[in-house]
């Protein structure tokens, strides 16, 4: 929401260009506007410090302290034989703890005059380890006195602001740049309707911009922070409401299935009835379906909660009415197995045309990029006379050739994974806008949905159909206890022992060294400091045929395998035919093996919540209960290994993915969402702030219902049009 035109000057005409490609480069802020929107992450009080006993390890940190001691030494080195060699050790402390700082060579001359014993400064730089104790080597520092006209002026308030700063920026060089633009926030518009302000007791935004960067009191953080959040959640859902309100006025040809067609002979064939929420959803999705304008749907439910039935059923719906359904899949892995899987459940209403085909039969068709030219010949001429009702793909679907009879219903599988432009290249090859249904396995928050998916209404399947067995999850953590991995293995060795199969997954491949740009690559502080690189699967899976599961049939499955292998892989599996897979994520989304009760994941501290969760939905999917074991080498204290035992101690998709939420900022989770742009919260947090958030959505389709235009509201139109810059709009346009 960066706002013109006197924010929108640029910060090298202000700052200067030294400090403004600093600030562009490290904190992406180009404007002034940006510069007032990037806001102090804490605030210090003059008597109260940030508790050194804290301080996290390899963060950039700002400390407020004061120096308790200071002391020379000289020493000898290779570069100052004589022992002309200068360390200044300089202790600070702010009563809950003590840190050490150290300036090496040339660098002691400053400190040494002006760190005396008793003297205040802030101080920012990267905590290490040294001898057992906690340092800072060459910090930047700012004194605090009192005393030169400057320093009384920025330090007068009684809060010091603490910024997100970077090793190349400090917060108080932040601090004192925000002061030289600070008087230009009087020419902020405001774009939240006076009405609406004064009804819900928001300050006008420029005091909220001088008080969040200037506050006197706690009050004046409080009543900026209000504000602001407000504006965040206001702004972004008015662009969703407007994404809506237009959606609504496209046209689309309705689809009402018919009676005693294929759907009505599908459901008889059903050798099981539906749960509760998969009629209710079902039902939400007819009704979208028989209206006149594009139904945009999104359809979150638990892994193995029955949405391919939903969607299918849906898909059938359309048939019936006359169109045709398209499945976009992320994966040929996944394209392939949901085209068996639904080829299987319809039986003979699967073989329109065919000898031995059902009379309301139609026909199913695959495509993927690595389909022969004569298979996929023919699924293309299916495609275009209309002949086949069901096209599963990946976004080989999408390619100029394709061309649809009469395309009514596009199902998008786990959305994340996609680009909205491929939803939309998709969209296009209707006669009309087709309708929408877009899956995801990932239980996202209903905040976070209506942030991220604010255009699409949602519905929710939380059943597990019966049969289901629960999963039994445990954190193996193989550095503290070893007996206990070896355990796991012995496990394995039982279950299929009792005639079942399992998963071993790991976080890598392991032929990746071939490539001479990543060898040389540096590598992450994580990885260094466990001085191994992740496990990966052509090694572990080698290991454990020679080693703990011998005599055992094991087989490895990963994404750089040729789509014929995997997929051979895949249906030995299915089949029984293997008794381990070694595999990498590529099992993580809709694999369906019900014989498969067991899954061992390697290094599991180094995949995210959501996708450990994905990853044990597939097993357990029979009626034999399902285990899985969440082996870590990472230490019992570790945020890593309680982000493991969370996922253990719970089943619950939507329960997981508030922690994660939690665990990694939204910034992330948004960011991902929104196609790498910027993301638009500075402020507001989608899990904490879940009611300014539904209120903010109803504020603003109440507005854009009655101004869609918004013509009476030029500041909310300024606002917006910051909000979604060229690359934004398109993208909330194509989601």
């Amino acid at each position: 929401m960066d706002l013109v035109p006197a924010l929108e000057e640029p910060l090298k005409k202000v700052l200067g260009p030294p400090t403004a490609k600093v600030m562009a480069e490290h904190l992406g802020l180009h404007t002034v506007g940006d510069l007032l929107h990037h806001y102090p992450r804490r605030y210090e009080e003059r008597g109260q410090l940030t508790h050194l006993a804290d301080l996290p390890m390899d963060e950039h940190v700002t400390v407020v302290a004061m120096v308790a001691d200071a002391r020379l030494h000289t020493f000898a080195s290779s570069k100052a034989p004589r022992g002309k060699g200068q360390r200044l050790e300089v202790t600070i402390t702010d009563g809950s703890g003590r840190l050490q700082l150290v300036f090496f060579g040339n660098g002691v001359h400053k400190p040494h005059k002006e760190l005396l014993p008793g003297t205040r400064a802030m101080f920012a730089g990267k905590v290490s380890v040294f001898n057992r104790r906690l340092q800072l080597a060459h910090p930047a520092y700012e004194l605090l006195r009192g005393d030169s006209e400057e320093t009384v002026e920025t330090w007068a308030g009684a809060l010091i602001p603490i910024y997100p700063a970077t090793a190349k920026l400090e917060s108080w060089k932040i601090g004192k740049a925000v002061q030289t633009v600070l008087p230009s926030a009087q020419e902020a518009v405001d774009p939240v309707p006076a009405a609406l302000r004064e009804g819900r007791g928001l300050v006008p935004l420029p005091e909220a911009l001088l008080k969040i960067h200037r506050p006197h009191t706690k009050a004046d953080i409080e009543d900026a922070r209000s504000r602001l959040k407000w504006d965040e959640a206001f702004v972004l859902q008015v662009a969703l409401a407007r994404r809506r309100h237009a959606d609504a006025q496209l046209p689309a040809v309705a689809r009402k299935p018919m009676p005693d067609g294929l759907l009505t002979a599908f459901d008889d064939r059903l050798p099981f009835t539906l749960t509760e929420g998969q009629q209710k959803v079902s039902k939400e999705i007819f009704d979208d379906l028989a209206t006149e304008h594009p139904m945009h749907r999104l359809l979150q439910g638990e892994v193995g909660s029955g949405k391919t039935m939903v969607a299918l059923r849906a898909m059938l719906a359309v048939v019936d009415a006359g169109g045709q359904a398209a499945m976009l899949a992320p994966t040929e892995v996944l394209a392939q197995q949901h085209h068996r899987s639904i080829v299987e459940m319809m039986g003979e209403l699967a073989e329109g045309g065919m000898l031995g085909g059902a009379e309301q039969a139609t026909k199913v068709v695959v495509l993927t990029g690595s389909m022969g030219a004569a298979a996929r010949r023919q699924a293309l001429l299916d495609l275009v006379t209309g002949e086949a009702g069901i096209v599963i793909g990946t976004h080989a679907l999408i390619e100029d050739k394709v061309q649809f009879h009469d395309l009514g219903l596009v199902v998008v599988d786990e959305q994340h994974r996609f680009g909205v432009e491929q939803r939309d290249a998709l969209r296009g090859k209707g006669k009309q806008p087709p309708h929408l249904l877009v899956m995801t396995a990932t239980p996202i928050p209903r905040t976070v949905a209506m942030t991220v998916f604010g255009d699409l209404e949602t519905s929710v399947l939380d059943q597990l159909p019966a049969g289901r067995s629960p999963i039994a999850s445990h954190v193996v953590p193989a550095a503290d206890k070893p007996h206990f991995l070896a355990r796991a293995w012995e496990r394995v060795r039982e279950e299929v022992g009792n005639g079942h199969q399992a998963y071993v997954v790991c976080p890598r491949i392991g032929d990746e060294e071939d490539d001479p740009k990543k060898a040389g690559k540096k590598k992450s502080p994580e990885d260094e400091a466990e001085k191994r690189p992740p496990l990966a699967v052509l090694d572990v899976a080698d290991q454990l045929a020679k080693g703990p599961l011998q005599g055992l049939k094991v087989e490895v499955l990963h994404g750089r395998m040729h789509p014929d292998d995997k997929d051979a892989v895949m249906r030995r599996f299915a089949a029984g035919e293997t008794d381990v897979l070694v595999a990498t994520t590529v099992i993580e989304v809709g694999v369906n093996v019900p014989n498969a009760t067991a899954m061992v994941i390697m290094d599991a501290d180094r995949f995210g919540v959501s996708q450990l969760h994905q990853l044990r939905g597939r097993v357990g999917r029979g009626s034999a209960p399902g285990l899985c074991l969440l082996v870590t080498e990472m230490p019992e204290a570790s945020t890593a290994r309680q982000r493991l035992n969370s996922v253990a101690s719970t089943l619950d998709g939507f329960e997981l993915s508030r922690i994660d939420l939690e665990q990694r900022r939204e910034g992330d989770v948004l960011g991902q969402a929104q196609s790498g742009a910027r993301t638009s919260l500075r402020m507001l947090a989608v899990i904490e702030d879940e009611e300014i958030i539904a209120e903010a959505r109803e504020e603003a389709a109440t507005l854009v219902a009655a101004d869609p235009e918004l013509e009476h509201l030029p500041g909310l139109r300024t606002a917006l049009d910051a909000l979604l810059d060229e690359e934004r709009e398109q993208y909330l346009e194509k989601g």
